[in-house]
This record gives C-alpha cells, sequence and structure tokens, in this order.
C-alpha cells in the first residue's frame, strides 16, 4: 500500500504540497501532485491540501479535524500556568479516570519525533507496578551509598516502600531509542495531565534502575532498542502550592 496517496480529481494543482514537503518527495506533472521516493510520511501534505486530495491510507485519521491554532490559548495565562507548575510527590489516593489518561497518551502520541520516526512508546505500569517498585528499592538499600550516585540528598532521605513511585495511581514510562523524541513526548503528556488537574513527577531514580539492573528493564518488556526516557508518576496531587517558585536570572548569549 502507498505511503500517500493523491486523489486527481480531487487536485488542483496549488502546489502547496511540494512546496511545504520536508523530504521534496512531491512535485507536479500536468498540474497534479505526483509522490516519488523520498517520503518521510510526515503528513505536512495531507494538512496543508486545501481539497482534502491526499490521503494517507496506513494511519489513523481520527480526529484528523480543522487545526486549532496555538494563537487561540491566552499567551500570558499560559506562561503563567506554565510557571506555576510544580513537581508533585504527594498524591490523594484516587484513580486517575481512563478518558484522562487516553488524553494524556493522545498528547504524547503528537508530539515532534525526528525525521517523523514516531518510535516512542508508553507503558503503563499495571499489575507489575508493585513489584516493579520494590525491586529498585531494594536496589537502592543494597550496598553502601548507592543512592548516593545520583542524589546527594539521598543520604538524609529514608527509601521507604514507596520511594519511586510515591503511591500515585499511575505510572507510564516513556521509551524511545532517541532520548530526545522521549522529552519532547513527555513534555507535552506533562502539560496534558496539568491541564486535567493532575501532577506530575519525573521519576529519574527509576529510569537509572533499568540502567543499573538488566531484571528492572527486561521487566518492562519494552520494545526493542528502546530505553526507558522517563518515567511519569501522575495523579491528583495532595498539597496546595501558594506562589510561584523562584528562579535564578537565564543566561542570553548572542552571537
Amino acid at each position: 500500500m502507498d505511503k500517500i496517496v493523491i486523489d486527481t480529481s480531487k487536485c488542483v494543482g496549488c502546489g502547496k504540497c511540494v512546496k511545504d514537503c520536508v523530504a521534496s518527495a512531491l512535485f507536479l506533472e500536468n498540474k497534479k501532485a505526483k509522490l516519488r521516493e523520498g517520503c518521510i510520511e510526515c503528513g505536512h501534505c495531507f494538512a496543508i491540501c486545501p481539497t482534502g486530495a491526499v490521503d494517507m491510507p496506513e494511519y489513523d485519521k481520527e480526529g484528523c479535524v480543522e487545526v486549532t491554532s496555538m494563537t487561540d490559548i491566552d499567551s500570558d495565562i499560559l506562561l503563567q500556568a506554565m510557571k506555576s507548575r510544580r513537581t508533585i510527590r504527594q498524591y490523594k489516593n484516587t484513580p486517575v479516570e481512563q478518558e484522562k489518561i487516553d488524553k494524556i497518551l493522545e498528547a504524547g502520541r503528537y508530539a515532534p519525533t525526528g525525521s517523523n520516526s514516531q518510535n516512542v512508546a508508553f507503558t503503563i505500569l499495571g499489575s507489575k507496578k508493585e513489584q516493579l517498585e520494590k525491586e529498585c528499592v531494594k536496589l537502592f538499600r543494597t550496598g553502601v551509598g548507592i543512592g548516593s550516585k545520583f542524589s546527594a540528598s539521598l543520604k538524609n532521605t529514608n527509601i521507604n516502600d514507596t520511594f519511586f513511585f510515591k503511591g500515585a495511581p499511575l505510572v507510564i514510562v516513556v521509551s524511545a531509542h532517541n532520548t530526545v523524541n522521549g522529552t519532547l513526548a513527555s513534555a507535552y503528556m506533562e502539560i496534558m495531565a496539568n491541564s486535567l488537574g493532575l501532577g506530575v513527577l519525573y521519576s529519574g531514580f527509576f529510569c537509572a534502575c533499568t540502567k543499573i539492573n538488566p531484571k528492572i528493564k527486561a521487566m518492562l518488556s519494552l520494545p526493542k532498542g528502546h530505553k526507558a526516557v522517563t518515567c511519569m508518576i501522575i495523579g491528583y496531587p495532595d498539597v496546595e502550592y501558594q506562589r510561584i517558585a523562584p528562579r535564578k536570572q537565564h543566561e542570553i548569549k548572542k552571537l
């Protein structure tokens, strides 16, 4: 099956898809768009065509409606909300509704990936969640100073039974071949989670455990070649912050 299918009866030869094609895989012939080798399936042609002449048969097109511009969101409110976010380590014993989980995953699915690889995967820790946390806790408790390799603050921290997942109801491991792709997806997911009234903690300690202990990584059953990029702890916050925390001045260079 072709990656891109062009309905010549709908194509008006405007050339918008040709001009916007990242891989220069489209060209005009007899005032009709044609596809050649090199397509990376980015979907720009599908999105830009004014007559709907472009189809991507192998792709899920549910929800592919008219675009919503980011300019529809008040930029001052958006910035204030982004500055107000806090990493959450205290959670209510309240399950996250499935419809909210679906929205979080959908946000991650639509995050950009290099060369449109779309190679980010999402692993929801269900029945293995407790077992995985036990293994990680055991790893951090074993030996003198294992945890201190990652953070000096652990010297004064009690590695209790909920140290990694904080009793949160939802844990999603974001994995990918490429760290940047997984990180971008995680950022999209966090913004969505926050907009749904949920808090997020990135458990870097858990990802470290997947690198140290092959058993823990094997328990995750990640896709071949994937590494755990982030471990997102998600739930309803059981803490309320009153003001935006200060930040150091950023360093800006102009070359």
